[in-house]
Order: structure tokens, then C-alpha cells, then sequence
């Protein structure tokens, strides 16, 4: 027994190992912090179940004006007092699902992206203990989930969304219907959500996947980039024809 649970601990670690370094390659850091748009960020919880990498989700609570009953990341609006987009993410982790800081080994901040509010969305990419335990707020939070990562890119129920962005930039929207046995309850994942659990999971996994992903698979880190600031220029260029 001993000998198993410290074989499970060393594929843990080595699972996380082979994570960290895949991901550290497409820390962009503070890049794009300088753009003047609103700011936003998330939390994008990793841990290891099983010898598997997980990602935790919330839901959104009903009472919420902005897109009640969705499912989303810990994370929200930067406020005066963050030093940065982790201070926010984590921030918004702990007032939302009562994950401390400390608990949190953040690994990178990912290419961002841009929300309906055209706030600039941050993701940001730590490990957590697969023993959390959430304490949802209620005011913000009614479900907390997670989810194998491994199904951003193999799933077993998905459909691609066409949608056009605030400044009529036309473009597909992931969307993944994920089925909890444990807890008969599906979830839908889409939007940006999904998009950066979608870039999350080629990142670490390195592998095609099963539909397509919108990217250049080879270059994925300057096709990601590309794309994001293809999506700010058509932002731009709308604010500056309303002007």
C-alpha cells in the first residue's frame, strides 16, 4: 500500500512536471497588460485526479445580472488594489470558491482574450491540491465542478457556434456538453470559457484534436497570438469609426 500510494505521488509530480514546463513556454507575462482596455482575469485551477489533469469550473448564480447560470472560471474585473492579473485571479478564487492564495501555484498567464463587455480577460494557470474543497459564495457562485482536461480536445458531445464579436468580426464559438456521472448533471462549456480550456488542454497535451480548433496546430503560440490581436484590431478599428 505504501510502495502504490507513493508511485500514484510520483506520477502526480510527473504529470504536473511535464504540465509546467509545456506551459511556462507560452507565458506571455505582462505582454498585453498594457492594452488600453478594461481588465479582467481568471483563474484556470489544474489538479491531478487519478494520474489525470482536471480543470475546475463554477457556475454562475441565478441572481447574477451578466450571464446568470453559466459556467465559468473563478475570476472578474481587476480592482485598484491588484498588483497585477494573478493578484486578481486569485483574488477573485478565493471570494468566490474560498480557494486561498497560498494554495495556488501559479504556473503562467496565457494569451488573453476579449469579452462580450470588451473587457481584456486575462487567463491565468496554477496548480491546486486535489483534495480542494470549494466553499461556493452563493451570491456568485451555485455549482463548483471539475472536468478532465483531456476532453477540450477529445470530447464526446461538442458543436462549433458561429457568432460575430461586438465589432462584427465573424467567428466560431466552441461549445461542449460535459456529462458528470458522479453527479447526473450536464454542463455546457462555451464561449470564452471554453475557448481558453480548449487552448489550455493543446498547450499541455500537445496533441490534434478531435474537431476543429481555429489554430495553426505546428506555431500554436504565434497563431494564438495572431488571432488575438486580429480580434483587438477589428475592436480597434470600430472604436475608432464611432469616434
Amino acid at each position: 500500500w505504501v510502495s502504490r500510494r507513493s508511485s500514484l505521488f510520483a506520477s502526480r509530480k510527473s504529470v504536473k512536471e511535464k504540465a509546467r514546463l509545456r506551459l511556462r513556454a507560452f507565458d506571455v507575462g505582462d505582454k498585453f497588460s498594457r492594452l488600453p482596455l478594461a481588465k479582467a482575469s481568471v483563474l484556470l485551477p489544474l489538479l491531478v485526479r487519478e494520474g489525470r489533469l482536471h480543470l475546475l469550473l463554477t457556475v454562475r448564480a441565478m441572481q447574477l445580472r451578466r450571464s446568470p447560470g453559466e459556467v465559468c472560471f473563478p475570476g472578474g474585473k481587476s480592482e485598484a488594489t491588484d498588483k497585477d492579473e494573478i493578484d486578481t485571479a486569485v483574488r477573485e478564487a478565493k471570494e468566490e470558491v474560498g480557494l486561498q492564495p497560498e494554495k495556488v501555484e501559479v504556473i503562467c498567464r496565457l494569451v488573453p482574450g476579449i469579452d462580450k463587455m470588451n473587457h481584456l480577460v486575462t487567463p491565468v494557470v496554477g496548480f491546486i491540491e486535489d483534495t480542494f474543497q470549494a466553499t461556493p459564495n452563493p451570491d456568485e457562485v451555485s455549482d463548483v465542478f471539475v472536468v478532465p482536461l483531456e476532453y477540450f480536445i477529445k470530447p464526446l458531445n461538442y458543436k462549433r457556434l458561429p457568432y460575430k464579436t461586438s465589432s462584427g468580426y465573424l467567428s466560431w464559438m466552441h461549445c461542449f456538453i460535459y456529462d458528470d456521472q458522479e453527479r447526473k448533471t450536464s454542463f455546457k462549456i462555451w464561449g470564452l470559457t471554453a475557448h481558453f480550456a480548449v487552448f489550455l488542454a493543446l498547450i499541455i497535451f500537445g496533441e490534434r484534436p478531435t474537431f476543429e480548433a481555429g489554430y495553426d496546430l505546428d506555431n500554436l503560440f504565434s497563431s494564438a497570438e495572431n488571432n488575438f490581436m486580429n480580434l483587438y484590431a477589428s475592436l480597434y478599428e470600430r472604436k475608432k469609426s464611432n469616434l
